[in-house]
């Protein structure tokens, strides 16, 4: 099965009063074999709410690190597997939700889903929340692999956005079938550019990010 690349020769384009710089793109139309599943355009998140920002449930990504993942989505489809994406690019203004709802400690409406063991008053000071986000560069992503023949994501021991040690890369709490598809991701994404987070096994950032030290703020639409 062949993935098709496309990359769409504008310039730029409109997002809400902003414009798309003209080296991202959308990746379901570069890469169309790719999933999404854009959570932060829902309520299902760990804020409890659409993110600001968040428009449209799409993923916008720059050229270079869609490039790259187009690699790896070919290495695994050629086993039956594929990737599927939680987020990519990240507004300004919606790291700054995260912020302000980090800092109201008794909102804890998704403690039980998304960090039941940890205190919220703690999530900056362990690096679950930050000020600034390595995806509002454009070159990080979230994502996991997708078992094709049964349509379900693999099993990784944790969920997605899950703050608590059993998400972190070594974590000893996981199985071993666990760990051997944390290895495969792993495995593939550092092969072919990335670099991880030791404390999110989803979370990935190209090594030659083209914008290393710009936080972009364009809403996805």
């Amino acid at each position: 099965m062949k993935i098709k690349l496309v990359l769409i020769l504008l310039l730029s384009s409109q997002i809400g009063n902003a414009q798309i710089p003209e080296t991202f793109r959308n990746i379901k139309e570069a890469i169309p074999t790719i999933q999404v599943e854009v959570r932060y355009f829902s309520t299902d998140n760990f804020v409890g709410k659409r993110i600001d920002g968040y428009s449209a449930p799409k993923v916008f990504l720059t050229i270079e690190t869609i490039q790259a993942l187009s690699k790896v989505q070919k290495a695994l489809l050629d086993q039956n597997l594929g990737l599927k994406i939680f987020d990519g690019y990240r507004p300004q203004k919606a790291v700054d939700h995260f912020v302000r709802w980090a800092k109201v400690l008794d909102d804890t409406l998704t403690k039980e889903n998304y960090y039941p063991k940890v205190h919220k008053n703690i999530l900056f000071k362990e690096g679950y929340i930050a000020a600034k986000s390595g995806h509002t560069r454009g070159s990080t992503v979230d994502l996991t692999i997708v078992d094709l023949t049964k349509g379900e994501e693999l099993d990784m021991g944790s969920p997605w956005d899950m703050f608590d040690p059993v998400s972190w890369i070594k974590s000893d709490a996981i199985n071993s079938e666990q760990q051997k598809n944390r290895n495969l991701l792993q495995k593939l994404m550092l092969q072919n550019g990335f670099k991880n987070y030791p404390q999110e096994w989803w979370h990935f950032t190209l090594k030659n990010e083209p914008f290393p030290k710009t936080y972009f703020d364009f809403n996805i639409e």
